[in-house]
């Protein structure tokens, strides 16, 4: 229960790694696993570790175990009074102990587990209750590209000489020697691009991915676009901060809600207008369908492969790959998986925060040979 939230909350983009992780769990152990408060603050003072990590730590631990009526305040309870025992003989037929009158604690634990739960459930198996506790999770998400060395330098302790700063260094002392001058390449994230599938068959999915493109959207190297019979780029739509009122820009921006699918043209049309052009050169390009295709097979063969030569690398989330005895045997599917470089489930809030972190490269696996040739291929 309290591993999920932990996961939940690298979802979110807090660096809550294992040895943050063991800290918090000895915390709790320490304090009463029973009480919200407890949970909150040993969660806090162990999970967070900079100021940006408080905003999504609310958000998280709100949606994983629920809003209190009262704010979580750090106040020692009052001591219980102390009663003088009493010796009174029982009526005939009660029960003895105290087990009823116990005082219960917050159900801390009933609601983590709920979520916990929820997060391995099918999204299409949601009733309203439990996909308005989806979406609040979902709204805590944060999505980030694999790294990548820029040519910009920095400052920095352990790196390269940098000539130009130890010179003047050197000169701002007079000639004397000083210490040499550091430098290092700068780290920054890979461009992500988001196709929404939006057809007919991907309705029961369609709101749940939109809402995670939502929360990718938030980061400024991320663009999104829905697909269907027309391509729609929804990155202004899905950059308003509410999440209702972001779908409902969308919904008014996108004009093919539950139509047909045309994954060939639209790749296409796609790579023509923003791809060739920088969008998905060197970036992370995550396609988000079930593969189902009206079109040619082969024009969608050949565009992905086109995609292909051009991102760093291609992720294909499906909702269907989690039933049972799932083979990719649509044409669509078929046809794009040679092309594909990791291919993930999409049909649940654990199985996109899976997705999250092979966008981040942090759970790539092992590559193996594609017959397509290039890179190598992962199936997960």
């Amino acid at each position: 229960m309290l591993l999920g939230f932990a996961r939940a909350l690298r979802a979110a983009g807090v660096d809550a790694g294992a040895e943050r992780t063991h800290a918090f769990l000895r915390a709790v152990d320490a304090l009463r696993p029973g009480v919200r408060a407890d949970v909150y603050w040993a969660g806090r003072l162990t999970l967070c570790g900079d100021r940006d990590d408080l905003e999504r730590y609310e958000r998280v631990f709100a949606a994983y175990f629920g809003t209190a009526d009262t704010p979580v305040r750090a106040v020692r309870p009052a001591p219980r009074p102390r009663l003088r025992p009493v010796l009174r003989e029982a009526p005939a037929g009660s029960r003895t102990g105290t087990s009823d009158r116990e005082p219960q604690g917050p159900p801390v634990a009933s609601l983590a587990s709920s979520a916990e739960v929820l997060r391995h459930r099918d999204v299409a198996e949601l009733d309203a209750a439990e996909r308005a506790q989806v979406h609040r999770l979902l709204a805590a998400f944060a999505l980030r590209g694999a790294s990548r060395r820029s040519a910009r330098r920095r400052p920095a302790r352990r790196g390269t000489v940098d000539p130009h700063r130890t010179v003047r260094e050197m000169l701002r002392r007079g000639g004397e020697p000083a210490l040499l001058r550091r430098h290092a390449r700068v780290d920054r994230p890979r461009r992500v691009v988001l196709l929404v599938d939006v057809s007919g068959s991907m309705a029961p999915y369609a709101d749940a991915l939109l809402r995670f493109a939502h929360a990718a959207v938030r980061g400024r190297r991320t663009e999104a676009f829905t697909i269907g019979t027309r391509l729609t780029r929804v990155t202004r739509e899905l950059s308003h901060r509410d999440a209702d009122l972001a779908m409902a820009a969308v919904a008014e921006a996108v004009p093919d809600w539950r139509g047909g699918t045309r994954l060939g043209e639209l790749l296409r049309a796609f790579l023509d207008r923003w791809g060739q052009r920088g969008m998905a050169r060197g970036a992370v390009v995550v396609v988000l369908s079930d593969g189902w295709e009206r079109g040619d097979p082969r024009l969608l063969a050949e565009q992905m492969r086109r995609l292909h030569r051009l991102a760093h690398r291609v992720v294909w989330a499906n909702p269907r790959k989690a039933r049972p005895g799932y083979a990719p045997l649509a044409a669509g599917m078929a046809a794009a998986l040679p092309s594909v470089d990791a291919f993930v489930e999409g049909h649940s809030l654990a199985a996109l925060e899976r997705l999250a972190a092979v966008v981040r490269g942090a759970d790539a696996g092992p590559p193996t040979a594609r017959a397509a040739g290039g890179k190598g291929a992962e199936c997960a």
